[in-house]
């Protein structure tokens, strides 16, 4: 048996997750290997480039009886992770299996498909579309390792996230907050008056370290503190338009303007396979979490003000390769 290591290792470290992640961990001294195409990471960390598609990589990245957080993000392309996501889990297992090393899983609500309610953790896997079909198949995978007891994992899910690092991949973050910035109308998909779930990145990476030192919080699944009530996208646009002393205007893009348009670009034809979660009132609840390690999420109000301060101040510190 493998002794329990206090090194962490983040494969996918560059991203809205993975980077805060690693400054809170180095914040607590906890030792870190961070793993990237790239080879970049924050000073303090050890730094690895290493391609997850690659078992060796993987197999070499990861360290005896660690604690991984697989954090990676794809190409937003549904052929590209029915291609890559499969054999980056098996790499993952496989690597976990042979080094004795506890796994987070950092997953999103695709594999739910649509649903009627608010998602919790026993919500039936239904995908609605190809890319949650790959989640679906993926935390299938990782879900009969652990039963096979090849594997200790959790799997920490969110809903869609906004707030700091998170400007290139949050829709409130390049439709909303950029946009009524630079003086122009904030964009929103399908319909401005159904309610959506957000979690704030930093109440995930809080959340990922809870899990990660939680013995009872392995073999099972989580979902990361997220505010209730959600809003509709017409209210955060009035949050983000007061914080940012604008007027709130917006404009809506219909699901069928999408759809017409993903016949020329590979972009929006993603997106427009993901419009259903924008219909309806997509809501996510995070009770069994809220109720386990006593923590409340921040709320929409505070986390839209605490994301346009970020907008106003120095980006994060530099990385060395």
């Amino acid at each position: 048996m493998t002794a329990r290591s206090p090194l962490h290792v983040i494969l996918g470290a560059g991203g809205a997750i993975g980077r805060p992640l690693a400054q809170e961990l180095l914040a607590r001294g906890t030792p870190l290997r961070t793993v990237s195409r790239t080879g970049h990471g924050p000073e303090g960390a050890e730094i690895v480039r290493a391609d997850l598609l690659d078992a060796d990589d993987v197999l070499n990245a990861v360290g005896d009886g660690a604690t991984v957080h697989l954090l990676a993000g794809l190409a937003y392309d549904r052929r590209v992770w029915a291609d890559q996501w499969p054999r980056i889990m098996r790499n993952v297992i496989d690597a976990c299996a042979a080094k004795q090393a506890r796994l987070v899983f950092f997953d999103n609500v695709y594999l739910y498909g649509s649903v009627d309610g608010p998602m919790t953790e026993e919500t039936p896997v239904r995908p609605s579309s190809r890319k949650g079909t790959v989640r679906a198949e993926i935390v299938r995978d990782l879900e009969d390792a652990i039963g096979a007891g090849r594997v200790t994992a959790a799997v920490a899910r969110a809903a869609d996230f906004y707030g700091p690092h998170a400007e290139k991949t949050s829709p409130i973050a390049f439709l909303v907050l950029q946009k009524l910035a630079a003086g122009k109308r904030a964009q929103i998909l399908v319909d401005a008056d159904t309610r959506h779930s957000y979690t704030y990145t930093s109440d995930a990476v809080k959340a990922l370290t809870l899990i990660a030192e939680a013995d009872d919080a392995f073999g099972q699944a989580w979902h990361l503190p997220t505010a209730r009530p959600a809003l509709t996208h017409r209210q955060i646009v009035e949050l983000a338009a007061h914080e940012l002393g604008v007027a709130p205007r917006l404009t809506v893009a219909p699901r069928w303007v999408l759809e017409a348009a993903g016949v020329f670009s590979t972009l929006l034809r993603e997106v427009a396979e993901m419009a259903y979660q924008n219909d309806h009132d997509y809501l996510f609840d995070s009770s069994k979490f809220e109720r386990r390690f006593g923590v409340a999420p921040t709320t929409y109000e505070d986390g839209i003000r605490a994301t346009v301060k970020g907008m106003r101040q120095p980006q994060s510190p530099p990385v060395r390769s």
